[in-house]
């Protein structure tokens, strides 16, 4: 089993793509991360790292989130669950019947944001190489009412708020700075996923891979403030936006909640390095491509 009884860990996401097999190919060749099986038209993509896999790629003819899912305890998730029904958000029970298995229960935000919660789950091997995406490192996504969401995660899932920028609510569920963050974008959807690499230099390897597939970064190499983490993101040919991702800060329940006026920067600087520009128009068309499904349908 792959779930901790004493914390919360990001596992994967779950998308509707055009065409599975093609979002998955550029996932594994150019992007790095490893097949990891099908399912009859889905297909799963995973890293060197214990969980199944980190993104689910379902056929659909419309891009939309399925869910965003997290191995816990089967009694921190009823806890949650109870929270989440008290509160009056919608709860479902949820079959898993994607690589690894287990019992799901999935939350839904009141911007529809699908949060699955995840027992019982299998894990595999370690293994994909030093290249390979070991985990997820963060999910964030677009909403109307950022503080609104970071609220309900707060009080309803458990997870506590690590930074407020002028852009976007931080949050974790464990002691990396941020496992979720919501963008105050006005409205809601997937703005990216983020991928953990094994250190820097996989980093600029995957930069390098990607150059060589004729794919420059539309923003990076560079270093964020909130969180600390390397990162160079790229828009993918399915139409979300990926982050190559290492050295997100590690912090404990004595950390300080940063506000806004904690993090600025100088004229013309939007990270600590300062190496690289930002493609905003392509960033932002991507940003909102991807809607959350108002149900998941069964695998």
């Amino acid at each position: 089993m792959i779930d901790d009884p004493a914390t919360i860990s990001l596992r994967s996401i779950e998308l509707d793509v055009p065409d599975p097999v093609a979002s998955a190919g550029f996932l594994v060749s150019p992007w790095g991360a490893t097949a990891a099986g099908a399912s009859g038209d889905a297909r799963f993509v995973g890293g060197s790292g214990p969980y199944p896999y980190l993104v689910g790629l379902y056929p659909a003819t419309a891009r939309a989130v399925r869910s965003i899912s997290f191995v816990a305890g089967a009694d921190r998730i009823e806890a949650i669950a109870g929270r989440a029904a008290d509160a009056g958000l919608t709860v479902e029970r949820t079959p898993v019947r994607d690589p690894g298995g287990g019992d799901g229960t999935t939350v839904v935000l009141p911007e529809g944001e699908r949060f699955r919660f995840i027992s019982g789950a299998e894990g595999v091997s370690p293994g994909g190489g030093d290249d390979a995406p070991v985990k997820l490192t963060h999910v964030v996504v677009n909403a109307a009412d950022a503080e609104r969401s970071a609220a309900v995660c707060e009080e309803v899932l458990g997870f506590t708020v690590s930074d407020r920028t002028r852009g976007m609510v931080f949050v974790r569920c464990n002691r990396s700075h941020h496992s979720i963050a919501f963008a105050r974008a006005g409205y809601s959807s997937l703005n990216h996923i983020a991928f953990e690499m094994r250190d820097v230099d996989a980093v600029m390897r995957g930069i390098g891979r990607m150059r060589d597939a004729d794919a420059a970064p539309s923003w990076g190499p560079g270093r964020h403030g909130p969180g600390a983490n390397v990162f160079a993101y790229f828009v993918a040919p399915f139409g979300a936006v990926v982050e190559y991702s290492t050295a997100v800060e590690q912090v404990d329940e004595h950390y300080r909640t940063g506000a806004p006026e904690d993090w600025t920067w100088p004229p013309n600087r939007i990270d600590q390095w300062g190496l690289s520009d930002k493609d905003v128009a392509a960033l932002t068309a991507a940003e909102r491509r991807f809607r959350f499904a108002p149900a998941m349908a069964d695998a």
